[in-house]
């Protein structure tokens, strides 16, 4: 495939990606019975600035597609009115027990967890853990 053609496919791909965020956010804020007013979105590693520089740096070719559907995902709710929180997946719990004024969180996600009940795993974890540093953070 051609860099032109490969670029042309990246865009009709990014104004899906585009549309599906914003009518994913509509039915989800349809959804929720209480305003939303910030979601947490996982940050990722810099990346070229353009469509061709990514396609050519193999180091981001590996995660400029996950890249993409965030960066869709925020414009989409930042059209919303609502703010974003850009998480590191690597500090959120830190962030996370700072929300709730707690050194350590693990007893606090072993309760939740048995009030959710199963499935509680890793990943829902981390959703929650996003959620709390996103009621903390400060825009």
């Amino acid at each position: 495939m051609s860099l032109a053609d490969a670029v042309a496919l990246v865009e009709q791909v990014r104004a899906s990606a585009t549309r599906g965020a914003r009518e994913g956010l509509e039915a989800l804020a349809a959804a929720v019975p209480v305003p939303i007013s910030r979601i947490a979105i996982r940050s990722y590693p810099a990346l070229p600035p353009t469509t061709e520089e990514r396609i050519a740096d193999h180091r981001a070719q590996t995660f400029a597609d996950s890249a993409m559907y965030r960066e869709a995902l925020a414009a989409a709710a930042e059209a919303r009115g609502w703010s974003v929180l850009w998480y590191d997946r690597e500090r959120v719990f830190e962030d996370a027990a700072a929300a709730l004024g707690r050194e350590d969180i693990d007893a606090f996600f072993r309760a939740l967890g048995r009030t959710v009940g199963p499935p509680w795993q890793a990943r829902h974890k981390l959703a929650a853990a996003a959620a709390l540093a996103a009621t903390a953070a400060r825009d």
